[in-house]
């Protein structure tokens, strides 16, 4: 047992060398913590499993158990508490192995007063500002991501269908075109006879001008229809294959 005043929030340290568990105990002890030490794994286990602790640091290389085996043994029985790692080994491949035994945090040596007061209170707060983010990932994260997902699977299939019936669109704009420019064409030559004669007659000049352009005019609406609908086929196949980049942009 521990014999540690009521009230007080129980850390462990875990290490080898004493002089670590002794900078603990100074820095905390007046901070409103219980600072009890292990020198080992197997020490610290039967501390553990005699009392309740409200967070574990532990040194990562030490004789016999390692820090973080100490680490997925805590967190196998008692997965709710916070376990740091302490260490001078700082490697990508302690911390991995750490990571996947569930630790909270690593503390590197040389331990200074402001890394263990910061490192203590932060893990303590830890776990309880992380459970809202939790629960709002599982609740709000899937819909977004399923609705943003079926939108931009909709606009591929537009884009892609629109880029597939643009022939089509092209061939039916061939074959009316022509009939619809000869049909405005000629309705613009007739309206524009019927003003020109009007204002001939006005000044009593002859029609011969006018008369010439209205028999003009279906000439000039073949070589329109012949055309329009080569240059027609040419911008509708533009515009297809703009939306297409554009598809593939977004993607």
């Amino acid at each position: 047992m521990s014999n540690a005043p009521p009230g007080l929030r129980k850390v462990l340290v875990v290490d080898d060398d004493p002089v670590i568990g002794k900078s603990f105990d100074r820095v905390l002890s007046g901070r409103g913590y219980a600072v009890i030490t292990a020198a080992n794994g197997e020490e610290a286990l039967k501390k553990l499993s005699a009392e309740a602790y409200d967070v574990v640091f532990t040194d990562i290389k030490m004789p016999g158990m390692s820090g973080i085996e100490v680490a997925k043994r805590v967190k196998a029985s008692q997965p709710w508490l916070p376990v740091v790692i302490v260490t001078g080994y700082g490697t990508v491949e302690n911390e991995a192995r750490a990571r996947e035994a569930g630790v909270s945090g690593f503390l590197r040596k040389p331990l200074s007063p402001e890394m263990i007061v910061g490192t203590t209170e932060l893990t303590l707060v830890a776990p309880m500002a992380e459970v809202a983010p939790a629960v709002a990932d599982i609740v709000e994260t899937p819909a977004p991501t399923a609705v943003a997902a079926e939108t931009k699977t909709g606009s591929r299939v537009k884009d892609i269908a629109l880029f597939l019936a643009a022939p089509f669109i092209g061939l039916v704009y061939m074959l009316l075109f022509p009939f619809v420019g000869m049909f405005l064409l000629a309705r613009v030559a007739f309206q524009a006879r019927e003003k020109k004669l009007e204002a001939e007659a006005a000044v009593g000049r002859s029609p011969l001008k006018s008369v010439a352009l209205f028999l003009a005019a279906p000439f000039i609406g073949l070589v329109f229809a012949i055309g329009a609908p080569f240059i027609g086929l040419v911008l509708l196949v533009r515009a297809a294959l703009k939306a297409q980049v554009k598809a593939d942009k977004n993607e």
